[in-house]
Parts: structure tokens; C-alpha cells; sequence
């Protein structure tokens, strides 16, 4: 299946795109998601390790299986002032 994952802050700047586009077998896992992104933005590792997973808007662990239609987006860790 491809997904189309929504990035957001440093990722989205690491990314240079808002999107990326993942290919996944069709029994993925979050982890596999995190994965795959990380083979596709490989300065981005380090950060996604940190980062939460929203599927469907909602927080999910590494073994959430994943579907072809669900919403997926890296939210990364916030810092600031």
C-alpha cells in the first residue's frame, strides 16, 4: 500500500516537504512506518525516534497495525519558550 504521511515542524524541514510517500505491505505496523520514513529522510532518524505517530488523529505505539486509508502524521517533539 502507499501512504501519503503528513510531517510537521523540524521533520517537515528536514524533509523539505510537508508529505512523504511510503510504500508499506498491506499487514504494517507503526514501526514499519517509522522505518520506512527513516529510509526515505535519513537526517531525520535520530529525530523520529522521538517523535509520536497520529493515526487518525490519534496517538499510537509502534505496533498499531496500519491501513490504507488512516491518516498518518510524525508530530516531533516541541521546544521553545
Amino acid at each position: 500500500m502507499t501512504l501519503t504521511v503528513k510531517l510537521f515542524a523540524a521533520m517537515r524541514d528536514l524533509a523539505g516537504s510537508d508529505t512523504v510517500e511510503v510504500e508499506l505491505p498491506a499487514d504494517a505496523t507503526v514501526g514499519d512506518l517509522r522505518r520506512e520514513v527513516a529510509k526515505q529522510i535519513p537526517l531525520a532518524r535520530t529525530l523520529l525516534l522521538r517523535s509520536n505517530i497520529a493515526v487518525n488523529h490519534e496517538a499510537a505505539d509502534n505496533e498499531r497495525p496500519i491501513q490504507a486509508t488512516d491518516e498518518v502524521a510524525v508530530i516531533p517533539p516541541v521546544s521553545g519558550g
